[in-house]
């Protein structure tokens, strides 16, 4: 579904990635594992165009994504669920849902519906306003926003950060439940511990490049992980 080959990017002269690649097949749940400063929030932006890579190349269902603004890339079938949430929060957490379904309006009711579904607590919040939801409250309603607009792949980035450890629990079930559903998921993660429970590949990427990549059992099991990401 997705292919990203030899994609070089940055800011100014900065580079944050260098050569980098990877693949995220239909219907599979990758992650991108590393520490912070890695470049995983810049590879999620390359993605869905809010940075211009400077080089390589991005398909997505086999058509070049390089002629495509951000707002394209989400009416072609890709979410992004940026870092920190970025909701409206003098908006209700229902209108900040209606934002998310901006590229097909004419089935909101019906997505609103599917999504509380999923979101049992959000529509008990629908009337609150977005910026006086708890933390885990509001990373449930950026997801759920994003997932307004039907998407193809959905781009998770650092579900679990700034959340207490009980909060992390319930966001990586969610997170597993949206997988189970048949969505397309990749999420980019420090907490590499609970990611690794909940995709079937990642890849680790250190210092802008792809150092390792193979199944979440083989970088679980990993020594080196153990050793620097996992304290073992």
């Amino acid at each position: 579904m997705l292919a990203v080959r030899n994609v070089t990017a940055g800011y100014g002269d900065f580079n944050a990635l260098f050569d980098v690649s990877l693949e995220v097949r239909a219907g599979e749940a990758v992650a991108v594992i590393g520490p912070n400063g890695a470049g995983k929030t810049t590879l999620l932006r390359v993605i869905s165009k809010i940075i211009e890579p400077k080089r390589g190349e991005l398909t997505f269902e086999g058509a070049s994504l390089a002629p495509l603004r951000p707002h394209v890339v989400v009416s072609r079938g890709i979410a992004h669920v940026p870092e920190n949430r970025r909701l409206f929060p003098r908006l209700t957490a229902e209108e900040n849902l209606r934002m998310g379904a901006y590229t097909s309006r004419h089935q909101y009711a019906a997505r609103l519906e599917e999504v509380y579904a999923l979101f049992p607590r959000l529509k008990e919040r629908r009337a609150q306003v977005a910026g006086t939801l708890s933390g885990g409250e509001q990373q449930m309603c950026a997801i759920a926003r994003a997932l307004m607009s039907r998407p193809k792949l959905l781009l998770l980035d650092e579900p679990s950060a700034g959340l207490a450890p009980v909060v992390v629990q319930s966001i990586f079930e969610l997170v597993r439940r949206i997988c189970a559903e048949g969505y397309t998921v990749l999420i980019v993660e420090q907490n590499i511990r609970q990611v690794l429970k909940v995709v079937e590949r990642a890849y680790l990427l250190e210092a802008g490049r792809i150092v390792r990549s193979g199944s979440a059992a083989q970088l679980l099991a990993a020594p080196e992980i153990q050793k620097a990401y996992l304290g073992l």
